[in-house]
């Protein structure tokens, strides 16, 4: 499958600016981010950002970078800007999160294999929660699925209600999932998603993937059981460096 790998990375973030060149153990965020999706199966990696400083690291490690606009509300449409710029065509799009500088390859084929079924048109992955405390933290979305894999809704709150059952022992009556924030795309749904205004879940939940189902699209999910760790704060930063000093 001709799969193109987008690595979308601004360098303007409330939280953290200058996120994707902050040094982790010898390399940039990006560089490792880049570095570990050129492991997996994709035809080609890319580094999508609307700054001349991530474009210039990019090429000077050797990787491939493309300049889009600062205008851009979401990854999404900033992966499709970078599609668009491409000479070669790519039947999927995999949108890997420049904040995860320890994904695995192995995480992107799971979400690349889901298209070995043409009637996908998303996909992203799952991991089964396993705490009180990961099935309560708004900032892990939850998914539930349907008997195919299908999402059927995402939430920040934990979904489904387990109904009789001690809110502390939730994830030990019923299999709970969460979401990992890695987005496939048929590169044809991926230019009608961009086109689609913002929906009334989406600005409820803040979950962007809302808009897609709400719409009536499908996305198929891949179970993984390897945690990711993104870096959304300075704090998140210093506990990555911590643990790598222990190594």
């Amino acid at each position: 499958m001709d799969i193109l790998g987008i690595i979308p990375a601004r360098y303007a973030s409330t939280r953290f600016p200058g996120k994707p060149l902050t040094d982790i153990k010898g390399k940039s965020m990006i560089q490792r981010v880049y570095e570990q999706a050129s492991k997996s199966s994709l035809t080609k990696v890319l580094v999508a950002t609307d700054d001349e400083r991530i474009l210039e690291h990019v090429m000077a490690f050797g990787g491939n970078a493309v300049m889009t606009s600062s205008n851009h509300q979401s990854g999404t449409d900033r992966c499709f800007e970078a599609y668009q710029l491409q000479e070669t065509p790519f039947s999927y799009v995999i949108n890997i999160q420049g904040d995860e500088p320890f994904i695995k390859p192995e995480q992107i084929d799971l979400v690349a294999a889901c298209f070995r079924n043409p009637s996908t048109q998303l996909a992203t992955l799952v991991k089964e929660v396993k705490s009180h405390e990961e099935l309560f933290n708004v900032n892990s979305p939850k998914v539930v699925v349907n008997l195919a894999k299908e999402a059927l809704y995402f939430s920040r709150q934990p979904i489904p209600y387990c109904r009789n059952v001690a809110i502390e022992s939730w994830h030990e009556h019923h299999v709970y999932y969460k979401h990992i924030g890695i987005y496939g795309y048929r590169t044809d749904i991926l230019e009608q998603i961009t086109q689609l205004p913002p929906s009334s879940l989406e600005l409820a939940e803040s979950l962007e993937q809302l808009r897609w189902l709400e719409h009536g699209f499908r996305i198929m999910t891949a179970l993984t059981t390897l945690e990711t760790f993104g870096i959304d704060t300075p704090e998140d930063l210093l506990k990555i460096q911590a643990a790598l000093a222990e190594e």
